[in-house]
């Protein structure tokens, strides 16, 4: 049973939190469902297939370009109105997509709904920090990370499967409907923890809104090491799942020709994995403190990808790599979240602003990182695409290391009576 900590029925508070994953479900599911149809949309467009992991990452750095403003903005006004006008823009920018006839136009479109998603990370997720005791947010974060990944987990093969009888147009009409709805909801029943005095006596301030107190939360952020080292692992840790996204229509339609149903066939248990380590999370958040779960997770997220890289060069067949990529998956659902916990409460500035950097660093590492995968062959081949994504799990050793070895990067979960 959720104990809201704000003076809110438990109902409204259950009401908002399924609001909340049915909002960050559409923003995913803007990308995963169309995703099948990215070739048709290339072809229809006259555009080449080089522009389909290009939508992805202008839509991903879409949800970064204003968190650094958003983070601050919902610190002095509030999460509530942030997040209502963040879901009507998202519903506004969905409608429109469907009378575009120019890639360009396309991928800034995309650009814009992606601006959505920065909402999400920033005002919604410390929201949920806020209204609730830890130990639930962490639960909370993984039930709604579970609703999220029913797009990824679905929405390939419900797109392929959508997508032989309706146009991708019809599709994004539809995604305009939902997220209206959702929007309506949210003006109904979202309730507003700024201000508000919780159980515990404590109480979310507003904070002064000023160019030079913004430079200097920031500022103070980019000088944090324990800070900086969770944000560069985060990035790190979910790179090879954002390159699966991106890249895999490419991999395993365009090069292995595999039929659009058959791909999100191999999408299946990637995130059945993903959703399978949220709900471990969500049984053991109560019996480990934050970073015994994260060390605990990455065995199988290594050892994975580890598996991926060597079986692929064994056997050339898709099976290798996903099986491969669910073990990972796997440990990043455990993971995910308690990293994010540590890395946000790392720092003693506005939650809106440490949530708005954080998220502007994971997700042009997102962005950035899924483009330079493909530069590197993460499309050519199998083994090509399972040594790309070792680099960036090589490469979050080191921020790792800072956040968990220190003693003061031990962040317990207090046990409640």
């Amino acid at each position: 049973m959720l104990r809201p900590l704000i003076p809110i029925s438990p109902r409204r508070a259950l009401l908002f939190c399924v609001l909340l994953g049915l909002f960050e479900l559409l923003t995913y599911v803007c990308s995963d469902v169309v995703m099948p149809g990215m070739l048709g949309v290339t072809a229809e467009l006259r555009a080449d297939a080089r522009y389909v992991p290009m939508t992805l990452s202008a839509y991903l750095l879409g949800g970064v370009s204003l968190q650094w403003l958003l983070g601050p903005l919902s610190d002095r006004f509030g999460r509530r109105p942030l997040l209502l006008l963040g879901s009507l823009g998202f519903a506004l920018a969905c409608l429109a997509t469907p009378w575009i006839h120019d890639i360009k136009l396309f991928i800034a479109l995309r650009f814009i709904q992606g601006i959505g998603l920065g909402f999400v990370v920033v005002v919604s997720y410390p929201m949920l920090q806020e209204m609730f005791r830890e130990s639930d947010a962490l639960r909370m974060m993984a039930l709604l990370a579970n609703i999220a990944l029913l797009s990824p987990l679905l929405g390939p093969l419900t797109g392929g499967v959508l997508l032989s009888v309706l146009s991708w147009r019809s599709l994004f009409v539809v995604i305009a409907a939902a997220a209206a709805l959702v929007w309506l909801g949210l003006v109904r029943w979202m309730p507003e923890t700024l201000g508000v005095t919780r159980e515990d006596g404590s109480r979310v301030e507003a904070r002064p809104l000023d160019a030079g107190s913004i430079a200097r939360a920031y500022l103070d952020l980019l000088r944090n090491r324990k800070f900086m080292a969770g944000c560069i692992a985060l990035g790190m840790t979910g790179l090879p799942l954002i390159s699966w996204i991106a890249l895999s229509p490419v991999l395993l339609m365009h090069n292995l020709g595999i039929s659009a149903i058959g791909y999100g066939l191999w999408q299946l248990p990637v995130f059945a994995g993903l959703i399978g380590g949220n709900l471990l999370l969500n049984r053991f958040a109560a019996c480990f403190d934050l970073p015994t779960l994260v060390r605990r997770a990455l065995c199988p997220m290594v050892g994975g990808l580890m598996f991926a890289l060597l079986a692929t060069q064994v056997v050339a067949k898709p099976w290798a790599l996903v099986l491969g990529m669910s073990i990972y998956a796997l440990g990043m659902g455990v993971c995910n979240a308690s990293l994010y916990r540590i890395t946000l409460f790392s720092s003693e500035s506005g939650k809106g602003a440490v949530s708005a950097m954080l998220g502007m660093i994971m997700v042009t590492i997102f962005g950035l990182g899924s483009s330079a995968l493909a530069a590197l062959g993460g499309g050519a081949s199998l083994g090509h695409f399972t040594a790309a994504l070792m680099v960036p799990s090589l490469l979050a050793v080191w921020p790792l290391w800072r956040l968990l070895a220190p003693p003061d990067a031990t962040v317990p979960i207090p046990q409640e009576a």
